[in-house]
């Protein structure tokens, strides 16, 4: 089968001059703006008097090493299965340490040109300009495979659903360059007629038994780019280690699909343990550089709370010491972010010897599952009903937020009495993240809610976490503690 080839190559010497020239527009662009508004010259009066042969040099050296620098981060390797958040960040980090590299340069040689506002919006229009090309060598790629240029062709070993599913995709998705050339599996696994449905022209061209010995005969007659491995590894360990070191001989890239354990909630994804790739098997939505964001925003929030708040605390303070003897405050012992405890604060609602009376009501608990709720509590002081029923006694739990034990959203934390009632393992998913002071049982009706769909609700919202839906929940957490609704 002939095929037309280049296409990555053309695609490298482009982006390489682009780039270039993106670079020298952005140093210009740079220099027009810190210059222009003191500047008495016309810009050919500039270049004249203002630059020296010397600079010219020293600025091409820098485009130079800029490239390197670019080439290092593999923006000029192919990115067809990258995401363009990944490529995002590669590039203004590359670009980030491109402009670090040119404020060296610049103060060695005493440019004094290049200050701060020069660096600052050389990076900027540098980034942005490198990545408006990355949109458009995308564009031109995606036009090239659809022509037949740049392809590479796949091998799959397999014809089970797994298998199926890969070359479903890969035929979904023609933009990305995949053919497929042909199956890997024994006759008593093969099912001809998925195969033939997934693409006419494809067949089992070895059996894994005989593998050694059918794929060299094949790959001398045929290009094979990559082989992508479906078989399950408890079964056929020892054939899937052949496959591997074959192609590994020949210099072919070899794919395992990473989700091999049919996992319901996690997500598997590949990652480095110094320098060794592992799989790695993580549970939820919590990931990435959008929980810094989350963390940073708890610490401004709490932070400004606190101190707009502080007359809040001292008047309730006052309220519960006039009211109740005892301390201001309740501290107790909660399970936080894997199961770590830590000490929560909130303003004492109920009285000294509260936990103590607990085993004496227990008869009246009105909640099932292994919490303990009671609406008409005696052990609450007179102004402690109040309190509850505007979710103030939780205000204390922002210093629990700015310690970093909580968040302002995530699920409630429990008393370990509560957690060591606990009976099913999935609801110990729910402490894989740190808790909040609300989370949806608070807009889903507080304390009316039941224990399992309390559970569920935390289920939710782990696997379907967002800023986003952090965002929702505190605005519908402000208007449910404003109505009162739900409150114990």
């Amino acid at each position: 089968m002939k095929t037309k080839s280049g296409g990555r190559e053309k695609i490298s010497i482009y982006l390489r001059l682009i780039d270039f020239v993106c670079l020298v527009i952005a140093l210009f662009v740079a220099a027009g703006i810190v210059i222009y508004p003191s500047a008495d010259l016309y810009f050919a009066d500039f270049l004249s008097k203002r630059i020296k042969f010397s600079d010219f040099l020293i600025f091409f050296g820098f485009g130079l090493i800029c490239l390197i620098i670019l080439a290092q981060c593999g923006l000029y390797q192919s990115r067809k299965l990258s995401s363009s958040e990944g490529e995002a960040f590669d590039i203004l980090s590359s670009t980030l340490f491109g402009t670090a590299v040119l404020m060296i340069i610049t103060a060695v040689n005493e440019i004094n040109i290049v200050d701060k506002t020069f660096l600052i919006i050389f990076w900027l229009s540098f980034s942005l300009m490198i990545f408006l090309n990355r949109i458009i060598a995308r564009y031109i790629a995606k036009e090239l495979r659809l022509k037949g240029q740049n392809l590479r062709f796949v091998l799959i070993v397999g014809t089970n659903d797994c298998a199926m599913n890969f070359a479903r995709m890969i035929n979904s998705r023609p933009e990305l360059g995949y053919r497929i050339r042909g199956f890997v599996d024994n006759p008593w696994s093969r099912t001809g007629q998925s195969i033939k449905s997934i693409n006419s022209a494809s067949q089992v061209i070895a059996t894994i038994d005989e593998t050694i010995d059918e794929l060299p005969f094949f790959f001398r007659n045929n290009p094979i780019d990559e082989a992508i491995v479906c078989l399950p590894l408890s079964s056929f360990y020892h054939e899937v280690a052949k496959i591997v070191t074959f192609c590994e001989n020949q210099g072919i890239v070899v794919r395992i699909p990473a989700d091999l354990f049919n996992l319901r909630y996690a997500k598997s994804k590949v990652e480095y343990f110094e320098n060794e790739p592992t799989i790695t098997i993580v549970t939820g939505a919590m990931h990435g550089w959008t929980i810094m964001v989350k963390r940073g925003f708890d610490i401004v929030a709490s932070a400004l709370l606190l101190a707009v708040l502080s007359p809040l605390f001292a008047i309730t303070g006052a309220l519960i010491k006039v009211t109740s003897p005892g301390p201001l405050l309740f501290v107790q012992d909660r399970i936080g972010f894997n199961k770590r405890i830590f000490r929560m604060y909130k303003f004492r609602t109920m009285v000294v010897d509260a936990e103590k009376k607990q085993t004496d009501l227990e008869k009246f608990n009105e909640v099932s599952g292994p919490v303990f709720k009671i609406k008409q509590d005696p052990r609450i002081i007179p102004i402690g009903k109040f309190l509850r029923k505007f979710s103030i006694d939780e205000l204390p739990q922002l210093f629990n937020v700015l310690k970093g034990d909580m968040s302002l959203v995530g699920p409630r934390p429990l008393p370990v009495r509560d957690y060591q009632g606990f009976s099913e393992d999935w609801h110990c998913r729910r402490f894989s993240v740190r808790p909040g002071i609300s989370c949806l049982w608070q807009i889903k009706g507080r304390s009316n809610v039941s224990f399992e769909t309390w559970m569920e609700l935390d289920m939710l919202y782990i696997d379907n976490w967002s800023l986003w839906l952090d965002a929702k929940i505190l605005l519908g957490t402000v208007l449910a503690v404003v109505k009162g609704s739900g409150a114990a």
